[in-house]
C-alpha cells in the first residue's frame, strides 16, 4: 500500500469542529452552514415561484428550520437502532424510540423548544419534581405567555414558578397532590356536571358519576361556568382548546419519513 494512501489523521472530530460546537445550533452549522442555508432559499423560492406563480409565500431562515427540525424530529422519534437511552413506550404508536419533552405552539404546532429524555440520572435514584424541571427548562426565554400541561407536569410550586417568569398555566392534577384540598376530592353524592371551586384557580368537574377531575389554572381569575348542557368551567374549555398541539405535532412528524431502501 502506498505511503500517501494510509490515512494519519487522529479519527473523531476535528480540532476545528470541537472549537466551534458549544450546543446544539452551533453543531448543526458545521453540517449545514449559513452560506448553504441561503442557496437552498435562494433554489426553493426560485422553483416555487416558477411552478406556483405569485400564489407562492416567500420560505425564510425560520420556515426552513422548521423543516429541517420536522426531518430530524422524524428521523430519532421512531427508532430501533442502537441506543443507550431508546425507550420503550407500549402507549404511543411507536412503541420504541427516543422521548423528548417539547414545547410547542397550541394552533401551529411549532416545535418551539425540546429537550431529549435521556434516562435516569447516573445517581441512579429517580429525579425529583421532574415535571417541573422539564417545563421550567422548555419555557426559559418566554414571557407573557400560558403554558398548557398534563397531570405529569401539574403542580401549585409550578405555577408560582411560572408566574415570576410572568407565564400562566392551565393543566389537571393528580389527586395525589398534597395542596389538594380533601373536599375538593370527593365526588360521592355529587350532581354530574356540578363544578366545585375550591379558589377561582382550582376546580374539580364531574362529568361522569363518582368520576372528577381537577384542573389548575393560573390563567383564569373567575368561576365560569358554561351554559353548555354538560356546564363545563372556563378552565376546561380553555384546556381543551390548547391541549392538543404536541399530539398534533406528533401527528405532523409522522407524515415525514427519513427511512430508505437498503440492500442487505
Amino acid at each position: 500500500m502506498a505511503e500517501q494512501n494510509v490515512m494519519k489523521m487522529t479519527p473523531g472530530p476535528t480540532r476545528y469542529a470541537i472549537s466551534h460546537a458549544h450546543d446544539i445550533a452551533s453543531t448543526f452549522y458545521l453540517f449545514i452552514t449559513p452560506a448553504i442555508e441561503k442557496i437552498i432559499l435562494e433554489m426553493t423560492n426560485l422553483e416555487g415561484f416558477r411552478k406556483y406563480g405569485d400564489s407562492w409565500k416567500r420560505m425564510d431562515e425560520t420556515d426552513l428550520h422548521a423543516y429541517i427540525g420536522l426531518l430530524i424530529l422524524a428521523g430519532v422519534y421512531r427508532s430501533r437502532g442502537r441506543c443507550p437511552f431508546r425507550q420503550y413506550m407500549p402507549s404511543k404508536p411507536a412503541k420504541y424510540g427516543i422521548k423528548s419533552w417539547v414545547a410547542c405552539d397550541a394552533k401551529s404546532s411549532y416545535a418551539w423548544k425540546m429537550q431529549v429524555y435521556t434516562g435516569k440520572p447516573t445517581s441512579g435514584g429517580p429525579e425529583k419534581n421532574q415535571g417541573m424541571r422539564v417545563v421550567l427548562d422548555v419555557t426559559e426565554g418566554l414571557r407573557g405567555h400560558n403554558v398548557t400541561c398534563d397531570n405529569f407536569f401539574t403542580s401549585y410550586e409550578l405555577g408560582q414558578q411560572l408566574l415570576k417568569r410572568k407565564i400562566t398555566m392551565v393543566g389537571t392534577v393528580r389527586k395525589n397532590k398534597p395542596e389538594l384540598p380533601p373536599a375538593l376530592l370527593a365526588s360521592k353524592e355529587r350532581e354530574v356536571f356540578s363544578s366545585k371551586f375550591a379558589t377561582t384557580t382550582l376546580v374539580s368537574y364531574l362529568p361522569k358519576k363518582n368520576k372528577n377531575v381537577v384542573l389548575l389554572s393560573t390563567l383564569h381569575t373567575e368561576a365560569d361556568i358554561s351554559d353548555r348542557e354538560d356546564r363545563k368551567p372556563g378552565i376546561i374549555l380553555d384546556y381543551n382548546c390548547n391541549k392538543g398541539g404536541v399530539d398534533n405535532l406528533d401527528k405532523v412528524i409522522g407524515t415525514y419519513s427519513c427511512r430508505r431502501m437498503t440492500a442487505r
